[in-house]
Parts: structure tokens; sequence; C-alpha cells
């Protein structure tokens, strides 16, 4: 097992810097053979501590396990980061505004962390939220994150199909014996993540199995703008998905029916997206809601249109939509499509 007991022991780590070496541990299993041709050539394992889960959050600290490609860790580091706001739920990571006020800005961390991401999947326990939070903060900064994949351990413990009592990481962890020290801390989360992430790819590795991969989008177009405030009370600081829920506005317009390939939007359809996308997706779905769209949920027999990026990956989503035989479009092409919307009443006819 990997230990990071120092870490552990001292209630402020270093602000940013490469954390000292892991011990070697005592001969880990030797990898499966033939390894799977199509699998990446080395990881990051990534963990980030935030002032919350809204689009305007930022991060306050973050943690990068380096793997190579049949898992073992190669290097770690640890940053703290000045939000220049308050820090959030203090009493779940523990870092206070007095912690982070010589922590250096995200701006500052950025050519560090584009070194340990570079080339490499981004893996996380629920990735697209460490994920967009990641791309929000780069897009603050005016840079682009060098990852075009990403890995999340919860998608990849239901494809080996692992009998845990949740999705929460410590019941990943104790599945896998990993002994979780302080939670909702980056540096150990990262830690355990890397320990729990190297016996799954190893047996996913065995099985052949085709890796849970979903490409990662950067953000062209973004909005600090408040998004609505859960209370401490209300839910658990990790929840399933990274966006808290909002209430949308109900379409005044009824529901013309599917989209017909090649023609135009009409007022009332129901679109649905799924995926990462380049415009943020708060964003993207105020655009089809204010052009008369009816943004959906979910994919039904009366969804219109579902719009990814990637559509071979098998999302409950696009699952669907090929059993309804509904219309899948990319970011890009529903981005012209919005640019002219037939009013309500019109037919959808191809143009």
């Amino acid at each position: 097992m990997l230990e990071d007991r120092m870490a552990a022991a001292d209630p402020i780590a270093p602000k940013i810097g490469q954390q000292p070496g892991p011990p070697a541990p005592p001969t880990p299993p030797t990898p499966p053979a033939p390894w799977p041709s199509g699998y990446p050539e080395g990881y990051a394992v990534v963990d980030v501590e935030t002032t919350g889960l809204a689009r305007d959050d930022r991060i306050i600290s973050a943690a990068v396990y380096q793997l190579d490609a049949t898992g073992e860790v190669q290097d770690r580091w640890y940053t703290l980061v000045n939000p220049q706001r308050d820090p959030g739920p203090v009493w779940i990571h523990g870092l206070t505004s007095a912690v982070l006020a010589d922590a250096p800005l995200f701006p500052d961390v950025v050519p560090e962390l584009s070194r340990r991401l570079d080339g490499r999947v981004l893996v996380a326990h629920n990735a697209m939220f460490d994920w967009s939070m990641i791309a929000r903060e780069y897009a603050r900064a005016a840079a682009v994150a060098p990852v075009s994949q990403r890995l999340c351990t919860i998608a990849l413990s239901k494809e080996l199909g692992l009998p845990l009592p949740n999705h929460k990481l410590e019941s990943l962890a104790a599945h896998y014996g990993v002994v979780q020290e302080r939670a909702h801390h980056a540096l150990d989360d990262a830690r355990v993540l890397a320990e729990a992430f190297r016996p799954s790819l190893r047996r996913a590795a065995r099985e052949n199995l085709r890796l849970p991969l979903l490409s990662c989008q950067p953000l062209t177009e973004w909005s600090d703008s408040p998004a609505p405030r859960r209370t401490a009370a209300a839910s658990a600081y990790r929840p399933s998905t990274w966006r808290p829920s909002r209430k949308r506005p109900a379409c005044p317009y009824p529901n013309p029916g599917r989209y017909v390939e090649g023609g135009r939007l009409v007022q009332g359809m129901r679109v649905a997206f799924s995926g990462d996308t380049s415009v943020d997706r708060e964003l993207l779905e105020d655009r089809a809601i204010e052009a008369g769209l009816h943004v959906a949920t979910s994919v039904s027999r009366v969804t219109s249109l579902l719009v990814t990026n990637d559509p071979d990956a098998r999302t409950s989503k696009t699952v669907k939509a090929a059993a309804y035989g509904t219309v899948v479009i990319d970011e890009a092409a529903f981005m012209q499509l919005l640019q002219d919307v037939a009013p309500a009443g019109s037919a959808p006819a191809s143009g």
C-alpha cells in the first residue's frame, strides 16, 4: 500500500510542490499479460477540494498521482489554491481563509498542474465534477488543460460489476482494503483512489474490458454568475453529479414531435444533452430555452433530439436514443440549428 503518513499527520500540507516519493510497496501483483494494446499509456489520478458545487465555486486544493500504463505510481503532487473568496464548507475540508491566504492563485498553479496532466487520462471519482471544476479554472486563467480524455472510477466499478453498497470513495476503498486516513484532503483522497484504481485497471485488462473513457472538452464560453446554493443540511458535499439541480422555466410551446434530420428545429421540441460540451452546459441549455426549446433531463420516446459530442459512448441517453430512433447530432450542428429555430406550429419537415 502507498503510504502518506507525513501528509496525514501534518494539518497543513505544503502549499505547492512535489511530495516525497512513496516507499516501494511490498511486491505488487504482476500486471496481466498481454496488456490490451488500446489502453492508455499513463494516468493522472486527480482530486480537488472546492468552495462548493456551483459553477461559480473555486478550487482550494488539488492533488495528482501520476500512474504508468499498468497503474504503478510514478509521482505525486499537491497544492493549496487561494480562491480569493470564502473557502466554503471548512467543517468538511478543513481549509480556512487563514490557511489559504498565502497559497498561490490558480493561474500560478497552471504550469505545474499542466505538466502533471499532460498526455495522460484524467482519473477521478465522479470525474465529471473534478473535470468541470478544473476546466472552469483553466478558462478563467485563459489556458487550456492538456487533457483529452477522462475516466470515472464510478463508471469503471459499474463496468466491472463490483459488489459495492454505494458509489462512495470509501466503499471502493474498503472493497480493495485501502485505508482512508484523511477524507476530503485532496492528497489522501488521490492516494486512496490511486490504490483502488490499480486493481480495477488490472482486472479490466485481464477481462479485456473496454475502459469507460470520455472526452474532455475545454470550455470555450462560460459564466461565473451564481447558481442556486444548497444548505449544508440539504445534501451531502459530493452528490452524484457535480452540478446542483436548478429549476428551468416551463416550455410554453407544445412538443411538435421528432426532429427530422436535415430540417429545422421547431419551438417546443424536447432536446437532451449528453457528455461534455465546449460551451458551458448551462449556457447551452439557456440558449436552447431562449430559442423556445424544451430542455429534457433524460431521453424518452417523446424526445425530439439528443446532442452529444461522443455518440459512441454507451451512456443511458445514447442507448435510449438508439432504441427509440431519436436523431443524434453534435454540439456544432446544434449551435447552427439554434440560429434558425422555426416558430411553434411549424411542421418539422426536412429542409
